[in-house]
């Protein structure tokens, strides 16, 4: 084999390696990571440190989780990835909570104000979610689970043994075919009837963008070592700071203008009237904010349109922020690089972090 057809191999090799890497690192935990089916006699830990019961109470939930295959959904309210699993959960316990599956949410936050059990009220309400959930404020239970992402499925069969394991959104077929075979195992063991191997869920999954915009953190310690703030200024712990405006726009950089409090976890805006300007890469864009303020949302230039409005755009061009949460600015069929500025009137406004899809 001659040199060049050696260099070749061996560029091409290179080559192929850095495509899967730049695909791992951009789809990240948003797709379908199935971890063990089967992790056979691992017993699922207890659900420890527990601060609320919602939907139901503490001796309850233990009496529900006798002889149940049990899927634990760790999640947390403001978490895309989790908001996007929740039609798929919801329909399996509307589906087989009678076959003998119970499904507990573990909500396991990320932010403090996701502690509030009225924040996380209103979400379970507004996702309709009626399974127990369960408020994970310590992270006890997460740190027994030994986990480390948002969301988690962990399937449990009636005998209490861990027997699947999956991260992310997607693996929808793969889990709810598991969900079947360990009621089939749990009907067989308890003597009663078997569930009739019934059609899977039929919702439309997500579509991501390969190459989008990561998730952009306002917070300078939830932010570090990301480099995601495009401002000059740069982060500035507990104080506040004055952005000007950029002379310049990066991808994948957020800038804040105005007079703004840099915290752990956010921005807050220390004066009645503000802006963002980001330059994003993708067909979906969230942001995760609290305090009451008014946004109007501009696309490169112009106001945003109703083909491209999120869900919760409303007046046009506009979001009213009233409660804590993520909100959905944009959502469109095609994902192109564009500017988007955000003007914001609301003194106390904070910002935590931007989601794309």
């Amino acid at each position: 084999m001659n040199a060049e057809i050696k260099t070749s191999i061996i560029l091409g090799g290179i080559i192929a390696v850095a495509i899967i890497f730049l695909v791992i690192i951009f789809v990240g935990l948003d797709e379908s990571v199935l971890i063990n089916q089967d992790l056979g006699t691992v017993k699922a830990p207890n659900l420890v440190g527990i601060s609320h019961y919602l939907n139901t109470s503490s001796e309850e939930l233990a009496k529900k989780m006798k002889d149940k295959v049990i899927l634990y959904d760790i999640w947390t309210y403001s978490c895309i990835n989790c908001i996007r699993t929740l039609p798929f959960i919801t329909s399996w316990d509307e589906k087989y909570s009678d076959q003998g599956l119970l499904i507990i949410g573990i909500h396991s936050p990320e932010f403090e104000f996701e502690k509030d059990p009225q924040n996380v009220k209103i979400a379970i309400e507004k996702y309709g979610i009626t399974y127990p959930v369960v408020m994970d404020n310590s992270m006890e239970t997460w740190k027994a689970f030994e986990n480390n992402y948002w969301p988690r499925k962990y399937i449990a069969d009636h005998k209490g043994n861990l027997r699947y394991d999956h991260i992310g959104e997607g693996g929808y077929q793969e889990t709810e075919k598991i969900i079947q075979q360990l009621l089939d195992e749990r009907a067989i063991a308890m003597n009663i009837e078997n569930i009739s191997k019934n059609k899977l869920v039929a919702i439309e999954e997500f579509e991501h963008t390969l190459f989008r915009t990561p998730e952009l953190y306002f917070g300078y310690k939830f932010a570090q070592n990301r480099n995601q703030l495009g401002s000059d200024e740069g982060f500035q712990p507990e104080r506040i700071v004055k952005y000007n405006e950029p002379k310049n726009i990066q991808l994948n950089k957020f800038y804040p203008i105005g007079n703004w409090k840099n915290h752990q976890d956010s921005m807050e805006l220390t004066e009645s009237k503000g802006m963002i300007k980001l330059s994003f890469n993708a067909k979906e864009v969230n942001i995760v904010t609290k305090n009451n303020a008014q946004l109007e949302i501009f696309l490169d230039g112009v106001p945003l349109t109703k083909k491209q409005a999120g869900s919760d755009i409303s007046f046009g061009n506009r979001i009213d922020v009233s409660s804590a949460g993520m909100y959905n600015i944009i959502s469109s069929k095609t994902s192109i690089a564009h500017t988007m500025e955000i003007l914001i009137d609301g003194k106390g406004f904070q910002a935590f972090t931007f989601t794309f899809g």
